[in-house]
């Protein structure tokens, strides 16, 4: 059965190209930096926004038809999968993500949710031994059902504690039946609306534990993969425990898990953080805590996650100057986080959506990779360091000297001013003419 009879596989077609159904900078054999773009890039899909999300906001009822033809809840999962394969297929991507109560309904308890996931999981097994398309990453939603209205790991009920594990375990061992090459933790609703009723330190104490019970089950079962954690600062709790990159690395760092866990960055996370996107992922290089990447645009007029899929083109050229900058994805990929817009109702606007995010960031990669060989704006930020690479800065950095040869060096200095100019708007320009000379 074909889910989207009247959609071609999708093929690179140029960037003068003006035909709709086609990619303008996606050339997934073209060699960028050594690589093919499909090795750079790693696309991968969302079932949650892509399969399952209908255009439902909190003001009015969907308006996608994302059944699939299905009826009952098992037969509209049933069918998802047929249609996720053939969607993935028919635009050349690679990989899909998945929370485990997208591949299934919950039923009315736990036991018939892990009874329907019994049912989907081999489908979609199968599907992928035919298609040869991958898992990049699981996870479990453990924040929308009104159980964890007070959190999952971080509840005030230890039974719901217990509960969000047993899904967890699951959901873990779904990842490893598919060979996911990662789990990912987002913290949904582990924060706090207010401190009135709130033991902070206890909490972030119990999402610690929680985080290495899983860690620890994982390896018992031979998950070889890279734990992630989704920095958020808001929504839906007004104060999420994983606010941005530097906060998720203080936690990691206290509770002794950055040797499992990495960074999984979301742009539109950022932008709610009121960060760049490429600070986000900047925190994570530096820290050797990249891991992968949600690839979508908010905006930065309204207060919410719009998951925009991303058009962006100095967002996706800043970020893949940093996936460039740390070698490429070592663990992880580019999932599309991303939904359309509640009036782009149609299948087709699907694909439409898809071929804009996939030219974006192949765009940008080739960009990033003009930028790394035109080696101005490199070159600069090393020359504006170059005091530290002789004398005084030199010993500085080697560790030679101690504060009191500082305040001897110091007085010998007399009126000393700064005399480097930050020349940011030159860099600007620079970044935009190797942009527009990149392709």
């Amino acid at each position: 059965m074909q889910y989207f009879p009247n959609i071609p596989k999708i093929e690179y077609a140029g960037k003068n190209s003006r035909r709709e159904l086609a990619f303008k900078h996606y050339d997934p054999d073209k060699v960028v930096a050594g690589k093919p773009m499909k090795d750079h890039l790693k696309f991968a899909m969302s079932w949650w926004h892509t399969m399952t999300a209908d255009g439902t906001d909190m003001f009015g009822v969907g308006t996608m038809d994302k059944k699939f033809g299905g009826v009952s809840d098992m037969k509209v999962s049933k069918n998802r999968v047929g249609a996720a394969f053939e969607f993935m297929e028919k635009l050349g991507i690679g990989y899909f993500c998945f929370h485990d109560k997208d591949l299934a309904p919950e039923g009315k308890d736990l036991k018939t949710f892990h009874e329907n996931l019994d049912v989907i999981t081999p489908m979609v097994k199968a599907e992928m031994d035919r298609t040869g398309i991958k898992c990049l990453w699981g996870t479990s939603n453990v924040f929308g059902n009104p159980r964890y209205v007070h959190g999952a790991g971080t509840s005030c009920d230890a039974n719901i504690f217990a509960y969000a594990a047993a899904q967890i375990k699951k959901a873990i061992d779904i990842t490893i039946e598919f060979g996911g090459d990662g789990y990912v933790f987002w913290g949904g609703r582990e924060g706090y609306e207010t401190l009135l009723n709130t033991d902070m330190g206890f909490e972030i104490d119990n999402l610690a534990r929680l985080l290495t019970l899983a860690r620890d089950y994982g390896r018992a079962q031979g998950f070889k993969g890279c734990f992630y954690i989704e920095p958020k600062p808001k929504e839906p709790t007004k104060h999420q425990y994983d606010f941005d990159a530097s906060t998720v690395l203080a936690f990691l760092r206290k509770y002794d898990l950055m040797g499992d866990f990495k960074l999984n960055i979301e742009a539109n996370h950022a932008t709610l953080a009121q960060h760049t996107f490429q600070h986000e992922l900047a925190v994570a290089r530096v820290n050797d805590a990249l891991g992968s990447i949600d690839a979508n645009q908010g905006d930065p007029n309204l207060g919410w996650d719009t998951d925009q899929f991303p058009t962006n083109l100095y967002d996706t050229t800043l970020a893949m100057l940093e996936v460039l900058r740390m070698g490429g994805f070592t663990t992880g990929g580019l999932n599309f986080d991303a939904k359309c817009r509640r009036p782009s109702m149609t299948h087709e606007d699907m694909f439409l959506a898809y071929i804009a995010g996939m030219d974006s960031f192949a765009f940008g990669l080739k960009a990033a990779d003009a930028l790394m060989k035109d080696g101005r704006i490199d070159k600069f930020v090393s020359d504006r360091y170059s005091s530290y690479k002789k004398g005084i800065g030199k010993k500085i950095v080697d560790g030679k000297v101690g504060l009191e040869d500082l305040y001897k060096y110091a007085l010998g200095l007399g009126e000393y001013t700064v005399g480097t100019s930050g020349r940011q708007e030159y860099l600007e320009e620079v970044l935009n003419q190797v942009m527009l000379e990149s392709d």
